[in-house]
C-alpha cells in the first residue's frame, strides 16, 4: 500500500512480490519521486550482511536521499539469508538478486499505475559488501564456467538495461579475505561457502566480463574507516575491471566502452557510510552523469 511522506513528497510502495513465495526474502520496496514518470531510471540497492543477515527496510533513509539528488526511482530489495534454519548456500543469494532484476524488466508498476513509474530500459545497481560479491558473479563470469556461474546468467536485455554498477565495501576474492580476517570462515563463510580449503572459484577478480557487460560504467567504493573488509579487496575489482575494459578497447575500437572510477576517500565505518550523506551523493552523481539518463 501506498504511503505518502509529509516532510518528502516520496511515494512508498512496500512489500512488493518479485517471486511468487511466502514470507520477507523475495519481496522490495519502490521509491517513486513525486510526478514520477515511466521515462526516468532505475535505481536498485541490494543490501550488504555477510549473505546472513539485513533487511531492505534498514536502507529507507539511504533511498529517499537518492531519490531527492536525483529525482529518479529507487527500488531495494530482500534475498534468502543463510541462516541455521534455511543453510542456504551460494549461488542461491545471488540469484535471487537476478530474479528482482529480472522482475523489474517486465513488471507494468503498482496496482492501479496507469504506466511503468521508470524506465526499464535505463537501470543503475548498487551491491554493497556481499551484494557486490553477487553482482560481480552476476555480470562476470568465472573462466571455467560451472554450474553455479550459468544459473547466475543474466538475460541479455537486462546485460543491455544496466547502465551502471556501484560496488561499495566490497568482497570479491575470499581466500584473501580469509586471510586478513581469519575469523570470517566460521562466522559467515563456512556456511555461506561450504567449508574449503580454498574459495578460489568464487573469486571474482578472476573473472571475465559476460557478454554484452562492455558497455557498463563502473563506480568501485571503499572507505578508509572500514574495519570489517579491506581496500585490497575494492582496488582488486577496480584494476580487474580496469583490464577487462582496456581488452575490450583494444579489441573493438567501434564498440561503446564504458569506463571503471574509484572513489577511496570516506572515512566512515563499513555500514555507517549508508547512514551519511556523502555515499548517496557519490551514488546520485555518478547516476547523473550518464548521458542516457538524462
Amino acid at each position: 500500500m501506498a504511503a505518502s511522506d509529509a516532510e518528502e513528497p516520496i511515494q512508498t510502495y512496500r512489500d512488493i512480490a518479485y517471486l511468487p513465495t511466502d514470507g520477507v526474502y523475495h519481496r522490495f520496496d519502490l521509491y517513486l519521486p513525486p510526478g514520477s514518470t515511466s521515462a526516468r531510471p532505475l535505481v536498485c540497492f541490494v543490501h550488504g550482511g555477510a549473505w546472513r543477515s539485513e533487511d531492505k527496510s534498514q536502507h529507507e533513509i539511504l533511498a529517499r536521499r537518492i531519490v531527492s539528488l536525483t529525482g529518479y526511482p529507487v527500488a531495494i530489495s530482500n534475498y534468502r539469508l543463510t541462516t541455521p534454519s534455511t543453510q542456504l548456500k551460494h549461488p542461491a543469494h545471488a540469484k535471487d538478486a537476478l530474479d528482482f532484476l529480472h522482475f523489474i524488466l517486465d513488471w507494468e508498476g503498482p496496482p492501479g499505475s496507469a504506466q511503468r513509474p521508470y524506465d526499464a530500459s535505463r537501470i543503475f545497481l548498487c551491491g554493497h559488501s556481499c551484494s557486490a560479491h553477487m553482482f560481480t558473479s552476476i555480470f562476470l563470469s568465472p573462466p571455467n564456467p560451472d554450474d553455479s556461474s550459468a544459473v547466475l546468467k543474466p538475460s541479455q536485455r537486462l546485460v543491455a538495461s544496466v547502465r551502471g554498477v556501484v560496488l561499495s565495501e566490497g568482497i570479491y576474492d575470499i581466500d584473501l579475505l580469509l586471510r586478513s580476517f581469519p575469523g570470517y570462515r566460521e562466522w559467515f563463510i563456512a556456511a555461506s561457502f561450504d567449508d574449503r580449503l580454498s574459495y578460489a572459484s568464487f573469486n571474482t577478480l578472476n573473472y571475465e566480463f559476460r557478454k554484452g557487460v562492455e558497455h557498463i560504467r563502473w563506480l568501485v567504493v571503499h572507505s578508509k574507516g572500514d574495519t570489517l573488509v579491506d581496500e585490497v579487496q575494492s582496488e582488486g575489482i577496480y584494476k580487474r575491471l580496469h583490464a577487462l575494459l582496456q581488452d575490450c578497447k583494444d579489441g573493438d575500437g567501434n564498440a561503446a566502452i564504458g569506463s571503471v572510477e574509484r572513489y577511496w576517500d570516506l572515512t566512515s565505518e563499513h555500514n555507517v557510510i549508508l547512514k551519511e550523506k556523502e555515499y548517496p551523493e557519490l551514488v546520485s552523481q555518478f547516476v547523473l552523469r550518464d548521458t542516457t539518463a538524462k
